[in-house]
């Protein structure tokens, strides 16, 4: 049962947030709210109504940047860091604008807010689908060169003079005479002064930040182990809870016998859920040896008797279901009727874990009339409707912390994790820090979609594509997660993406989707989301193309990218360094894949040797990109190196499999990861452009998977079209 108890820090006034929020004591005296933002909570809530009146909400602190008393400018970022970089970059571009240098610049998490922080390419709060810097480049740089007008403004006000004799300077204004002002010394007046518009952001020839390759602001707490993720988190009178939830998806919970875990020395608890039971304990060790000792009794439902190959059989019969339209151009039939000859393929790609190192752990506290959670989340909106739901409170009445996160690639787009950590905080009265065990992560997980592709492409007399089919079957992410986003046809713009506006000039082509659901597994996102799938069988085929028409593969590419300059130039550039026109020894083979994802162009190349007992041995592995503006090119290389290995270890090994409705794999013994023993260096070289900024956290995972698979077949003769690569007998040497 829920203990009553009072609501304590819930009901802040007016005057304890400015206190607590520091800005009493000279903390938001300038918010400068994104361009195309309303204005921000903070902003109403010190400029409006008496300073004691009950706030609207426990999480209203928002604004984006501030600028105190004492001079420190802070930036609340409306992502969350998860290693890309993000929240460093975003600092560089409001450091860049204000003139400051980028250890002036602290950051903060935004709280939950879709109006005021939702992403303009994604349509909600979240960060994921490379979007950050797309999304903010150009409205944080402009709201921190408003915000250094205005400081500007305000020092030549007073000393009178025009503000063209002044300049922002390190944290200064500097006007004739070297007279100084600090910013700290003109906020109460620059924050009087209206917002400007149409601010000229500066030159790349004038960048003094933004392009040099600086250190990242979340490194050296990771090093010295001073930051905190949600699983190194003590909340005062904290217990440690873990769960067991029923193997099968639709499954429910019959009945437990909890006699002995609660004799286990150390345990609380025992919380019924639905379709799981969690043990609450001192510490984890006593919760998991409570849980060992639970005699529970599953009702496993109508999914408990699917596995695999059912599963598998339901997605090439929904080949023959019409589907959706996704690309249509020209006359596709008449054009592979008139061809000099046909090729067809069929590829796959599995089930996918997301296998994050942090597995899914939330701390939680419900009150009489509240919910505080911790917890690293990419969706801090749908964080608080999960615990709303489990808690029969309002949204609002929801306080969400955010916290850095150990791994995120999709998997905490989801909050399922939440809604089960406040259903179970609820039925105690003390806050619970749950934790899942590996082996509960990987069983309830939300995998990447079974994908099969189907290919049929007509070729001239020269070997060049006249007409080009393509069929894509798998399972919608958009229908279960934002279903109303997902037009009656029920066409998925993430499962055709790269496939449906290939970057190749294909004359005449169709592109058709039909989604099919699985039973006993529910999917998401994944890193890489629709152009991993996309670029692996756009890639694989386009190979299979160059191959048969006896072209060198970099040379067929290159004819067909004549209308892509920036995709011809990281080809060439990737050419260049893999020495690819150089003659290779028997058994050794280059391949190569090359594509516009999230916004940039990538090529990369995998040099391999194959020896007699089917070992793998990669000697390079190259990755160009051209991501147009950079921000910080120590994070560029860093997101391409590891974004370039993360999906290596999943075209290498990994897969999902399902038996009796339950998922096989338990751990990273049955679901293995890219060992540092296994992992080749990665070179990584950065095209030079000051095109829109594209994104760069999930492009190199896109690419891998087919620049592996047409390297095998060099190496070999074997077109490999399933993935894992292990599955078809190979091994990494």
């Amino acid at each position: 049962m829920t203990k009553n108890v009072s609501a304590q820090a819930i009901s802040l006034s007016r005057r304890k947030l400015l206190q607590a929020s520091g800005i009493a004591a000279g903390g938001l005296l300038l918010a400068t709210a994104l361009p195309f933002s309303r204005r921000s909570y903070a902003e109403q809530y010190v400029n409006k109504g008496p300073e004691d009146a009950p706030l609207d909400t426990p999480t209203a602190l928002g604004a984006f940047l501030r600028i105190g008393h004492d001079g420190q400018i802070t930036l609340i970022s409306p992502k969350i860091e998860m290693g890309q970089g993000v929240q460093t970059g975003f600092a560089m571009m409001v450091a860049e604008e204000l003139n400051v240098t980028l250890d002036q610049v602290r950051v903060q998490e935004a709280p939950p807010d879709e109006k005021l922080y939702g992403d303009k390419l994604l349509g909600f709060q979240a960060t994921g689908g490379s979007s950050s810097t797309r999304s903010n480049w150009q409205p944080l740089r402009e709201a921190a060169a408003a915000a250094r007008v205005m400081l500007i403004q305000a020092a030549a006000n007073q000393w009178k003079v025009s503000p063209d004799e002044c300049r922002a300077e390190n944290g200064k204004i500097i006007g004739p005479g070297n007279r100084e002002l600090a910013y700290g010394a003109l906020v109460d007046a620059a924050a009087k002064l209206p917002v400007p518009e149409n601010v000229p952001l500066k030159k790349p020839e004038d960048y003094k930040v933004i392009g040099q390759p600086l250190r990242r602001l979340d490194t050296p707490g990771k090093v010295d182990g001073s930051a905190k993720f949600t699983i190194d988190l003590h909340v005062p009178g904290m217990k440690i809870a873990t769960v067991s939830a029923c193997p099968v998806v639709g499954g429910t919970l019959a009945s437990v016998d909890d006699r002995h875990a609660r004799a286990v020395p150390g345990v609380r608890d025992v919380v019924k859920l639905e379709n799981a039971v969690a043990v609450i304990g001192d510490h984890m060790w006593a919760a998991l040896k409570g849980l060992k000792a639970l005699e529970i009794q599953w009702d496993l439902g109508p999914n408990a008797g699917i596995d695999s190959a059912q599963i598998e059989r339901a997605l090439h019969a929904a080949f023959d279901r019409e589907g959706a339209i996704a690309a249509e151009v020209g006359d596709i039939n008449k054009a592979i009727a008139g061809a000099s000859s046909k090729i067809e393929a069929e590829y796959e790609m599995p089930f996918l874990a997301h296998a994050t190192l942090e597995p899914m752990t939330c701390v939680a506290q419900v009150r009489e009339d509240a919910c505080e959670l911790w917890v690293g989340t990419q969706v801090p909106v749908m964080a608080q409707q999960a615990a709303a739901k489990a808690t029969g409170l309002p949204p609002e009445k929801i306080i969400v912390n955010n916290q850095l996160i150990g791994g995120g690639f999709g998997r905490r787009l989801e909050a399922d994790f939440i809604g089960q950590a406040a259903a179970i905080a609820k039925q105690v009265d003390y806050p619970i820090k749950l934790v899942w065990t590996r082996e509960e992560d990987t069983a309830h997980d939300l995998y990447r979609p079974h994908y099969i592709d189907r290919f049929s492409a007509g070729l001239d007399a020269n070997g060049m594509p006249v007409g080009w089919s393509h069929t894509i079957v798998g399972a919608s992410v958009m229908a279960r997660f934002a279903p109303a986003a997902v037009p009656p046809n029920g066409l998925d713009a993430d499962a055709v993406e790269v496939s449906n506006k290939p970057v190749y000039s294909l004359p005449n082509l169709r592109v058709r989707y039909v989604p099919e659901a699985p039973k006993a597994i529910l999917n998401s996102w994944w890193r890489g989301v629709g152009p991993l799938h996309g670029a692996y069988v756009m890639e694989s085929f386009i190979d299979e193309l160059a191959y048969a028409a006896k072209q060198d593969p970099v040379d067929y590419r290159m004819k067909l990218l004549g209308e892509h300059p920036r995709a011809q130039a990281v080809l060439k550039l990737a050419a260049e360094k893999a020495n690819w026109s150089q003659k290779l020894p028997a058994g050794h083979g280059r391949g190569i894949a090359v594509q516009e994802v999230f916004g940039s162009y990538l090529a990369t190349v995998v040099e391999m040797q194959v020896d007699a007992q089917n070992g793998i041995h990669i000697t390079r592995l190259i990755c160009i990109a051209d991501c147009g503006e950079v921000t910080n090119p120590t994070s560029v290389h860093s997101q391409l190196e590891g974004g370039t290995l993360f999906g290596l270890s999943a075209a290498l090994y990994n897969e999902i499999t399902v038996k009796n409705g339950h998922v096989e794999q338990s751990n990273f013994h049955d679901y293995r990861q890219l060992r540092m023993s296994d992992a080749p260096p990665v070179e990584t070289h950065i095209i030079p452009s000051h095109e829109i900024p594209g994104g760069i956290g999930e492009a190199g995972t896109a690419m891998i998977a087919p620049a592996l698979v047409n390297a095998l077949y060099a190496a070999t003769g074997k077109r490999l079209r399933r993935l894992p690569v292990v599955r078809a007998g190979y091994h990494v040497a």
